[in-house]
Parts: structure tokens; C-alpha cells; sequence
């Protein structure tokens, strides 16, 4: 794609990232085969190829975003299964990240959006502060239907059945291996994911400990940025990675760390783009470290043995692969290996490339697309009559969970079970336990 960026323009490492990215597109179209807004919707604007066309017309012209771009700039999932597809290796993330930051700089939206988008900013990345949200929503949810806004009901319907108690062991500490130290590793503990579910981490901690791994929480580590990263509010994405990134080098140049686990596959994408993110900043270096060393929990799993694993009941596990896991980090196969490796029976769902709709706060601030997005997606994991279904991102978990009877759980739940760990709690919950269906 021919681009005409002035010198002045492409002075600015943004732009000429941008620029980069926009001249490795060759309109081939590919991309729309498999963006699952375009399926959706057949508008060729709501195409990563449209929307790449809507992003160079914006940032060539140098002009504020209008509101058509930023209508179809919002409707991207960041699920990056264009970036699987693209022959030509075009970096769609790094281009629709800078979209945003710009639409955030130039763009005033409507109050409702500012008002909706500043609360989730303020409450999503903070556990307690997500945690009493969580609750006052509960008690709000009955009343759901008088919400005037679809996204408030969004809102109030992604409530869990159950708020879990504090885990302590997402506080700042060191956990001891079982045995010989064969690894010593920082565990992320994200922010929603230690409000919404506490027994993800609980299952990482058991399961790294066992395979001989010391576990550390950094003190002062906390949210990636996701969240606010992909509303284009760089300042504060980039103060929560900041901080992360200090933390865990204290840690690197302290006793040392082989690897930053990540449970989570939503902050994994965005921890391993940090020395992306920070190329230009005085902390360069270590966010390259950083990101070095981040790894999904399926890939350290694969570098340790679990031989021993089995498991305990002859179980049909159908596998939602998460797109921040399987486009963002090319992590395919490794939680379907180590599943099947303990003996689990693992089915996966046709158009497994599909995004469920969770994506972030997408499910929020799009929920009619993402309701969408969230049938077919459990129509075709309950086509596959499994015991359980099994995912790498709480998103995700909260999303399919939320429109099926099935027990949702982590895959590393499953993992921590096989090898002598509880059994994963949601698949011990009566029915009424299990969460509510949306209703839309």
C-alpha cells in the first residue's frame, strides 16, 4: 500500500510504525475470511482491510477521528486472527493500538461513552475496587431490564453467580517448591481475574510448586494495561506496565527469574509487545527483558515434566483456544498437548479461529456484535457433548460461561487435578451455582 506521510509526520515513532505496517498490506483481502465482525456484519468496514483504510486516510490527513472511524474502530475485537491470516505479515495490532491512541487524543464522544469508558478504566484494573463494583451490581441485576442502555445491562449480567473470596495467595510472597528448585518464576495475578476468579492462580501456584518451581507475587506488580492499553489511554496502560516492568526486574536482579508465568492469555499478548511498547522510553532495555522472559503457562508446562500427570476421570474436554493465545502469541498447541498428555479427551469446536465476543471490555461496549459472537461460539463447543470446556483467558471463561450449563474451567485447573491438586470447583457446582445465561 503506497502511503504519503510527511517527514515531519513519520518523526514520530508512531507513525512510522504505522507507516511500516501500512506498506506491507497488498489489499489481498485474506483477512476478511476470517474477521469475525465482518462475518457478522458483511460491511467491508468492519474488515481489518477497511478499517486499515479508514486508519491511513485518518493519520495521513492528520485530522481529529470522525465519528465513522471511530464507529468502526470500536468494533474491532483486537482478536488478531487477521495477523494468523495475513500473507504478508501485516502487523495489524501495533496499527489499530495507535488508531486508538489517536481517537482517544482527537475525539470527543458522546457522555454516556466517556462516562461508561472512564468507569471501566477506573474499576477493571483494580481488584477491590472491581470486587465491590461486583457487588453492587449484584444487587442491582435483578433490575437490568429498566437499564436504558444495552451496554449497561452488559454490565450488570456479566456479574458471576458466586463472587469468590480474597485469595491470599495473590498477595505479594514467595512460594517454596515441593523438592528440588528446578525454576524460579514470577506468577502474573492480573486485576479482574483475582476478583472474578481466585482459583486460577490457586491452581498455578499448587501445580508450579509440585513440578519444583519457586513461585514469586512481585510486590507492586499488578494490571498489564490491557484494559486501558486497547482504549488508546496510553498514559495510564503504560504507568500500569511501567510498574510491572520495575517489579519484575527487582526480582530478575535479585534472586533471579527464569520466566514471568502468565495464566491469563489477554495480558500475556500485551506483557510480550512491552519492549514494543517501550522502545522509545528510558526503561527500553528491561521491558525487553520483561518480555523475553513472559511466557503463557502452557509454554513453561512444556519445559517441565509433567510425565506423572493423569487424569482422574475419563473426561471429553472440548478446548476453546483464546484469540489473545492462539492469534496474538501463536500458542496453539501446547494446552491441547499437555491435556491430552494426561489423558484427557480433547475435542475442539469447528471455526476454533472465531473470537467468542469477550475481548477485553468488547462485551461491554459492544454487546449486541458480542452476543452474537457468544452464540455461536457456545453452539459449537456444546455441539461436541463435552464433560467440561476448558480455556486459557478468564475473559473468555466469563463469557462462554455465562450462556452455557457446562462447567467452564482453566486449563491449568484440569492440569493441577491430574496431578494431585482438587478438583477444579466449578465442575463440583450444583446447577444453580453455575452462571445465569444473558438474556438479550
Amino acid at each position: 500500500m503506497q502511503t504519503t506521510f510527511t517527514l515531519e509526520q513519520l518523526a514520530d515513532p508512531a507513525t512510522e510504525r504505522s507507516n511500516e505496517i501500512l506498506r506491507a498490506c497488498v489489499h489481498c483481502g485474506f483477512c476478511t475470511a476470517t474477521c469475525p465482525t465482518y462475518q457478522v456484519l458483511g460491511d467491508e468496514l468492519d474488515s481489518p482491510r477497511g478499517r486499515i483504510y479508514l486508519i491511513k486516510d485518518m493519520l495521513e490527513s492528520g485530522r481529529p477521528a470522525d465519528a465513522n472511524t471511530v464507529k468502526h474502530i470500536d468494533r474491532c475485537l483486537s482478536c488478531l486472527a487477521c495477523m494468523t491470516t495475513c500473507p504478508s505479515g501485516v502487523h495489524y495490532m501495533h496499527l489499530v493500538d495507535h488508531a486508538r491512541a489517536h481517537i482517544e487524543r482527537t475525539y470527543k464522544r458522546p457522555f454516556m461513552d466517556r462516562v461508561l469508558r472512564f468507569a471501566l478504566a477506573k474499576i477493571l484494573p483494580y481488584p477491590t475496587r472491581f470486587r465491590l463494583a461486583l457487588l453492587g451490581a449484584k444487587i442491582g441485576r435483578p433490575f437490568a431490564f429498566l437499564m436504558p442502555d444495552a451496554r449497561l445491562k452488559a454490565m450488570l449480567n456479566m456479574v458471576p453467580a458466586q463472587i469468590p473470596p480474597v485469595s491470599r495467595n495473590d498477595d505479594a510472597q514467595s512460594f517454596a517448591p515441593h523438592g528440588t528448585r528446578k525454576m524460579r518464576v514470577a506468577l502474573m495475578t492480573g486485576c479482574a481475574q483475582r476478583a472474578l476468579n481466585t482459583d486460577i492462580n490457586d491452581a498455578t501456584i499448587r501445580l508450579l510448586r509440585r513440578l519444583g518451581c519457586e513461585v514469586v507475587v512481585a510486590e507492586d506488580a499488578g494490571c498489564c494495561g490491557a484494559l486501558t492499553h486497547h482504549m488508546g489511554r496510553e498514559t495510564e496502560s503504560h504507568a500500569f506496565a511501567a510498574a510491572n516492568i520495575k517489579a519484575w526486574m527487582r526480582e530478575a536482579r535479585g534472586a533471579g527469574l527464569d520466566a514471568i508465568v502468565i495464566n491469563t492469555s489477554g495480558c500475556g499478548t500485551t506483557v510480550k509487545d512491552y519492549g514494543h511498547m517501550f522502545r522509545n522510553d528510558t526503561l527500553a532495555e528491561d521491558a525487553a527483558t520483561i518480555s523475553g522472559l513472559a511466557m503463557d503457562i502452557s509454554e513453561l508446562l512444556q519445559k517441565l515434566d509433567l510425565s506423572a500427570a493423569k487424569a482422574p476421570e475419563d473426561l471429553n474436554v472440548a478446548y476453546h483456544a483464546a484469540c489473545s493465545l492462539q492469534h496474538g502469541q501463536k500458542v496453539k498447541t501446547a494446552p491441547k498437548d499437555l491435556l491430552r498428555a494426561a489423558g484427557f479427551t480433547v475435542l475442539e469446536p469447528a471455526d476454533s479461529h472465531l473470537c467468542c465476543g469477550s475481548a477485553g471490555t468488547y462485551n461491554l461496549m459492544q454487546p449486541e456484535i458480542s452476543g452474537k459472537l457468544k452464540a455461536r461460539k457456545i453452539r459449537t463447543l456444546e455441539a461436541l457433548r463435552p464433560d467440561v470446556i476448558a480455556a486459557g483467558n478468564i475473559g473468555c471463561m466469563m463469557q462462554i460461561g455465562s450462556g452455557t450449563g457446562h462447567p467452564v474451567v482453566h486449563t491449568v485447573e484440569l492440569l493441577d487435578w491430574a496431578t494431585g491438586g482438587p478438583k477444579p470447583p466449578a465442575m463440583s457446582r450444583a446447577p444453580q451455582e453455575m452462571p445465569v445465561p444473558i438474556l438479550r
